[in-house]
C-alpha cells in the first residue's frame, strides 16, 4: 500500500509483529532506518526524575524498558540493544549530573549508535542548551532518534524542525512545573506554615504545627545556650565551655528506624553558628533566608552556590510567629556580636590575648585606620597604624607606645564605673551562685534520664516470660547497659562536684563585696587579666580616636563612648628624638643659657626638671648624661672647645703626659693616689690637672725613681704644692 514519506510499506512479518506489540508500545517503521544504522547499536533511555517516581510510577518504568522490544521490531537484534538506565532518579533540566546521558554522547561521537530511543523527547533533555547539543552530535554521525510518535533524522530540515518544538516544548513544560511548585510553596510559606525542618529545640507535630521540644532537658540546654553566649561573648568561647562541662544538644532523629526520637550530640562551632542565626529561636518565622547564585553553579556544578542572603532581602519574615527562646532584639543583639567578633572595618573582632588594652578599638585620627597591636618585646606593645604599609604609600602614620593612652583610657573607664559600685557589689557573689547552680541542674537532668531508662529496661525484662529466652536474654542486656550508664554518669558527677570550687563562706563573700565596691583594686588586682579589663572596656567605649602628630609628642585623644557621648584628652607619647619635642627649640635655649652661667650638667638637670621640661622615651627625669648630650647638640658640649676650659698653670691629662714624657696611665695612677692636684669639668667630666713649675719639677723626680711594684716613696715628693 501508499504512505506519506515519513513511512516505509510494511511487509507481512513486519505487520503481524506491529500487532503483537500493545499500541501504547507501537511506532510505526521508518523509510529512514537503512543498513547502516541496524549494523550498529540501538540505545534505549529510560529515565525518571525523581527517585520517588521511580518506585511509585511503575508503568511509566515499565513502558520505558519495553523499548528495547520495539528495537527488536524494527530490525536490531537483541544483542546490539544497549538499555542506558544510570539516570534514574535524575532531572532532565541539565546534564551535568546525568551519567547515562554523556555515556549517550560518548557512544554516538564513537560511531557506535544507529537510533537512540525514548519515551518522549523530554525524557533525553530539558534543556535547549542540552538538547541542541545532542542534535548537533546525532547529525554529525548519522544517528536517528526516535519516541513513541515516530522516528526522526537530524538531517531532514522538516524532522529537525519538529525536533527543535520538542525541544522547546519541554524546556517551557518544566518552567511551568517549576514555576506552579514554587508559586504555591510561596503560598503556604508567606502563610507561614510551611515547614521542612524544624531546628533542635523544636518539634513539628503531625498536624503541622510547630512547638518547643517537649523533653524539659534539651530546653534547658538551649536556653543555657543563649545564657552563656551572652556571659562569654564568642562562639568559640561558648563551644569550649560545652565541651569543658561535657553538654550535649538533643536532637529529634529525621530519618531511620529512631525517626521522632531523640538523640545526645556533641556540639560542633557550625551548629552554634547555626543555631544564632537562626531567627525561630526569637519566635519568628522566615523563609527565603538562602538564595542560589546560579554563576556559581554554573562553573562549579551540582547543588553548590547558596549564598545567605542580608535580612532586608528576606522573601518572607512574620514575627512572634512561634514560641520563642529569646526576644527579637536579642536575636538581633546576639548577631551583631558576632559579626563585630570578625574583625572589618566596621567591627572590632573578637578579644585576643596581650596586653594591648585597645587592640581593635584604638583608631588613627589621620588616616582612619585601625591601630594594629604589634609586641616586639614582652610587656611593652605598640600601636602602629599597619594599612600604609599593605598599600605600598610613602606616607605612613606614626604610631605609639600603649602604656600612655592605656593608662588614659584606664583611668577614664575607673572613674565611669565609679557609679555602678555598688550595683557590682551586690552582683559579684550572685554570679558565683548562679553558675553552679546551672550546672548543677543540668546534672541532675541528666541523672534523672538515666534512672528513667534503666527503670523503663527493668521494667521491660521483668514482663517478659521467663521461658522466653530469646527476648529475656536480650532485654537483661540492655538492662545491664542503662545500669552501666547510669553508674559511669553518677561517678562523672561525683568527679564534677571534686571539681567545683568551694562554696565562698561569709567572711569571703563580704570581701568579695569590699573589692567590688574598690574597683580601682579590682581593676588592678593580679587575678584580673588583661582580656577581663578588654571585656569591660568594651562594653563602655565604642571606639577610640588618637591624632599621632609627627612633628611633636602631644597627642590627641577623642574617646566615644557607648551612648553617643565623647570625651577629649590630651597625652604625651614617648618619641626617638628630641627634634620631636614641641618646646624642643625653648629647651635647647634654656640648657646654653644655663651653660653659659657656670651650671654643672646635675645642677641643669635638676633645673630643667624643675622647670617642666620633659625627656626623650618618657624618662624619669633628665640625667647627667641626658644634659651632656644636649649640650653637645648645642655646640658648647665639648669642653675642650670651651674658652675658660683651662686656668692659669692646668694641663689636659694628655698634654702633661707628654710633658712628663711618660704613660698617661701612670699618670692617672698617681691621680688616683692623690699625688697631683685635678678637677672635672662640668659638662663632660674631663680631667684637668693642675702643675706649676716646681710641680713638674717634682713629677720629674718621682717618674725617675718610679719602677712597677716599687710602693715606698719619699713623702715630699708624693706631697703636691698648695695651689696659691
Amino acid at each position: 500500500m501508499t504512505v506519506t514519506n515519513t513511512f516505509e510499506t510494511r511487509s507481512d512479518a513486519d505487520q503481524s509483529f506491529a500487532e503483537t506489540v500493545p499500541a501504547a508500545r507501537r511506532l510505526p517503521l521508518s523509510t529512514k532506518i537503512q543498513s547502516r544504522h541496524l549494523d550498529r547499536l540501538a540505545v534505549v533511555y529510560v529515565r525518571q526524575s525523581s527517585l520517588q517516581q521511580v518506585i511509585d510510577h511503575r508503568e511509566s518504568r515499565e513502558r520505558q524498558y519495553a523499548l528495547s522490544e520495539h528495537a527488536q521490531g524494527l530490525g536490531w537484534s537483541s544483542d546490539r540493544i544497549l538499555v542506558v538506565d544510570e539516570d534514574q532518579g535524575q532531572s532532565g533540566k541539565t546534564a551535568d549530573r546525568r551519567i547515562g546521558f554523556q555515556r549517550i554522547l560518548t557512544e554516538v561521537t564513537m560511531d557506535h549508535v544507529g537510533i537512540v530511543l525514548s519515551l518522549e523527547m523530554s525524557r533525553l533533555a530539558r534543556s535547549s542548551k542540552d538538547w541542541h547539543h545532542l542534535l548537533e552530535v546525532c547529525a554529525l554521525f548519522g544517528a536517528l532518534l526516535g519516541d513513541q510518535d515516530g522516528i526522526y533524522d537530524p538531517n531532514d530540515s522538516n524532522d529537525r524542525l519538529l525536533l527543535g518544538l520538542k525541544g522547546t516544548m519541554s524546556e517551557v513544560e518544566l518552567f511551568t512545573m517549576r514555576n506552579r511548585l514554587d508559586r504555591g510553596r510561596m503560598f503556604k510559606a508567606e502563610r507561614g506554615e510551611l515547614f521542612n525542618h524544624v531546628p533542635f529545640g523544636y518539634v513539628k507535630l503531625p498536624n503541622g504545627d510547630v512547638v518547643m521540644e517537649t523533653d524539659e532537658q534539651a530546653r534547658a540546654v538551649v536556653q543555657l545556650l543563649f545564657d552563656k553566649f551572652d556571659e562569654l561573648g564568642t562562639i568559640h568561647g561558648l563551644f569550649r565551655y560545652l565541651i569543658q562541662h561535657g553538654i550535649r544538644l538533643g536532637f529529634r532523629q529525621r530519618t531511620g528506624p529512631q525517626r521522632g526520637q531523640l538523640v545526645w550530640h556533641k556540639p560542633s562551632i557550625a551548629q552554634l553558628l547555626q543555631t544564632f542565626r537562626h531567627p525561630m529561636y526569637a519566635g519568628a518565622y522566615v523563609y527565603g533566608r538562602r538564595m542560589v547564585d546560579q554563576k556559581y553553579r554554573a562553573v562549579h556544578g551540582g547543588r553548590t552556590g547558596q549564598r545567605w542572603r542580608p535580612m532586608s532581602e528576606w522573601r518572607v519574615l512574620i514575627r512572634d510567629r512561634l514560641p520563642a527562646y529569646i526576644t527579637w532584639d536579642h536575636f538581633l543583639a546576639n548577631n551583631d556580636r558576632i559579626r563585630n567578633n570578625r574583625p572589618g572595618i566596621d567591627s572590632p573582632g573578637v578579644i585576643r590575648p596581650g596586653s594591648a588594652l585597645l587592640a581593635g578599638i584604638l583608631y588613627c585620627g589621620i588616616c582612619g585606620h585601625r591601630l594594629q597591636a604589634q609586641y616586639h618585646r614582652a610587656n611593652s606593645p605598640y600601636y602602629v597604624c599597619a594599612d600604609e604599609y599593605r598599600a605600598g604609600s610613602s606616607n605612613v602614620c606614626c604610631g605609639m607606645t600603649a602604656s600612655a593612652i592605656d593608662e588614659l583610657v584606664s583611668r577614664q573607664v575607673l572613674l565611669a564605673l565609679q557609679p555602678a559600685s555598688i550595683d557590682l557589689s551586690l552582683q559579684a557573689a550572685q554570679g558565683v551562685r548562679t553558675e553552679r547552680e546551672r550546672l548543677q541542674k543540668h546534672w541532675q537532668r541528666q541523672l534523672e534520664r538515666a534512672r528513667i531508662e534503666a527503670t523503663r529496661a527493668e521494667r521491660q525484662y521483668q514482663a517478659v516470660e521467663p521461658e522466653n529466652r530469646l527476648v529475656a536474654r536480650t532485654l537483661e542486656k540492655n538492662w545491664e547497659d542503662a545500669l552501666k550508664r547510669l553508674r559511669n554518669l553518677e561517678e562523672e558527677h561525683d568527679r564534677f562536684l571534686n571539681s567545683l570550687p568551694a562554696a565562698p563562706t561569709e567572711a569571703e563573700q563580704q570581701r568579695i563585696e569590699r573589692l567590688a565596691v574598690d574597683i580601682p583594686a579590682l581593676w588592678h588586682a593580679d587575678t584580673t587579666t588583661a582580656t577581663d579589663r578588654k571585656e569591660i572596656i568594651r562594653c563602655l567605649i565604642e571606639r577610640v580616636v588618637a591624632h599621632i602628630p609627627k612633628d611633636h609628642e602631644f597627642v590627641d585623644v577623642t574617646i566615644c563612648w557607648r551612648g553617643g557621648s565623647t570625651s577629649q584628652h590630651q597625652i604625651i607619647r614617648r618619641i626617638v628624638t628630641y627634634e620631636l619635642h614641641r618646646d624642643y627649640g625653648s629647651m635647647m635655649e634654656r640648657i646654653v643659657a644655663l651653660r653659659l652661667a657656670g651650671f654643672d650638667t646635675p645642677s641643669i638637670a635638676k633645673q630643667l626638671d624643675a622647670e617642666g621640661f620633659r625627656p626623650s622615651k618618657r624618662a624619669n627625669g633628665f640625667s647627667v648624661s641626658i644634659v651632656r648630650q644636649l649640650l653637645l647638640r648645642s655646640g658648647i658640649g665639648d669642653d675642650r672647645n670651651h674658652p675658660d676650659a683651662l686656668g692659669p698653670d692646668e694641663w689636659w691629662t694628655a698634654d702633661l703626659a707628654r710633658k712628663l714624657e711618660m704613660d698617661r696611665k701612670k699618670l692617672r695612677y698617681w691621680i688616683g693616689e692623690g699625688w697631683l692636684h685635678s678637677r672635672k669639668t662640668l659638662v663632660q667630666g674631663l680631667r684637668v690637672l693642675w702643675a706649676d713649675a716646681d710641680e713638674i719639677r717634682r713629677l720629674c723626680q718621682l717618674r725617675d725613681i718610679s719602677a712597677p711594684g716599687k710602693k715606698n716613696y719619699p713623702k715630699e715628693l708624693t706631697t703636691p704644692k698648695r695651689k696659691g
